[in-house]
C-alpha cells in the first residue's frame, strides 16, 4: 500500500483517527482492485489533444436518450479529432445546472444510463465532474443528516451565527449559512458556500471522506479517464481563515491522487479553481503529486 496515503492522512487528522481511515482505505481499494482495470492502450496528453465540453442533454432526438444521441453524432462527426468528452454534470440534481447532486451513483434517467455512459467512453476518453465541496440539500446524505444518523451526523459542516466569519472568501453574495430544521424541531445553521440548496461536506469527518473516496472510485470504474474536482478551493473549512486554499485542501487532493496512483495511475485529476494563476498551478503540487 502507498505509505504516502497514510502519510498524508497524518496532516489532516489526529494520530487515531488517521490510522483508522488508512485501514478503511486499504478495504475501500481492496474492494475496487477487481472492479477497475486500465485501458488497454493509455496515450499521454500532449498539446494536440482536444476536450469537448458539453451537458449530457445538448443533442436531443425524440424518443431517444439524450446520451443515446451524443453517441451516434460523436462518432459520427468528432472521431480522429477530439481525444475526449467531458460531460457536464449527468447526475440527478436540485439546481445549479447540474452542480447540486441528489445522488453521486445515479445517472439522470432523463439522459439515459451508465450503460450509454460506457459505450461512449469506448471510442473517447470521459472527464467527469466530480462535485464534492457539496451536495443538494434533497440529497438522501442530507435528510440523514438531518435526522442524526449516526453514520451521517458529522456529514456537512455546521456552524452559528455567531461565529466570526469575516475572514471567509466568498465566491457568492448569498448567505453563508442557511438555516435548516430538524424533525425534533432544532434550527441548525449548514455552509452553504454556493446557495442555499447546496451544502458544503464536512471532511473534518473521516467518513465522510471515506465515502467520497468511493464515489471517485466508482466514477473510475463507470469510464472516467480524467475527475474535474469541482470548488476544491473551497474544501475545507476553518474558523479564523479565508476557507480556500488551505493546507488541509491541498492534503486532500494529494490524498485522492496517491489513492489512484495506487489503484488507477492513469486517471487525471484536474481542479476547477477560479483563481488568480500563482494560486491556480499551486494545484500542480509538485507536478507529479497532485493535480
Amino acid at each position: 500500500m502507498n505509505e504516502r496515503i497514510r502519510l498524508l492522512l497524518n496532516e489532516v487528522y489526529e494520530p487515531a483517527q488517521a490510522e483508522a481511515t488508512y485501514q478503511h482505505i486499504c478495504d475501500l481499494l481492496e474492494r475496487y482492485r477487481h472492479l477497475i482495470s486500465a485501458p488497454k492502450v493509455i496515450n499521454p496528453l500532449t498539446e494536440r489533444d482536444v476536450v469537448l465540453i458539453t451537458y449530457a442533454d445538448t443533442l436531443q432526438q425524440k424518443n431517444v436518450p439524450p446520451l443515446e444521441t451524443l453517441y451516434q453524432f460523436s462518432v459520427e462527426h468528432f472521431k480522429g479529432f477530439i481525444s475526449a468528452i467531458h460531460l457536464l454534470p449527468f447526475y440527478p440534481a436540485s439546481s445549479d445546472d447540474g452542480f447540486s447532486v441528489i445522488d453521486y451513483y445515479m445517472v439522470d434517467p432523463d439522459f439515459g444510463t451508465w450503460e450509454h455512459i460506457q459505450r461512449l467512453g469506448q471510442e473517447f476518453d470521459l472527464m467527469f465532474d466530480a462535485v464534492i465541496n457539496h451536495m443538494s440539500a434533497k440529497s438522501d446524505w442530507f435528510r440523514r443528516f438531518l435526522n442524526q444518523e449516526q453514520e451521517y451526523a458529522q456529514a456537512f459542516v455546521t456552524a452559528t451565527p455567531q461565529d466570526d466569519l469575516s475572514k471567509v472568501v466568498r465566491p457568492r453574495t448569498s448567505p453563508l449559512l442557511t438555516a435548516f430544521t430538524r424533525p425534533n424541531g432544532e434550527t441548525i445553521h449548514v455552509w452553504t458556500t454556493f446557495s442555499a440548496d447546496q451544502v458544503d461536506l464536512n471532511y473534518h469527518d473521516p467518513q465522510t471522506l471515506l465515502r467520497v473516496l468511493d464515489v471517485l472510485l466508482f466514477y473510475v470504474q463507470h469510464g472516467a479517464r480524467f475527475l474535474r474536482l469541482d470548488a476544491i478551493a473551497f474544501l475545507w473549512k476553518e474558523l479564523h481563515t479565508p476557507c480556500i486554499h488551505l493546507p488541509q485542501t491541498h492534503a486532500i487532493i494529494q490524498l485522492v491522487r496517491a489513492v489512484f496512483d495506487e489503484i488507477a495511475p492513469h486517471v487525471l485529476l484536474i481542479t476547477e479553481t477560479n483563481v488568480p494563476h500563482d494560486e491556480n498551478i499551486s494545484y500542480f503540487g509538485n507536478g507529479y503529486n497532485e493535480a
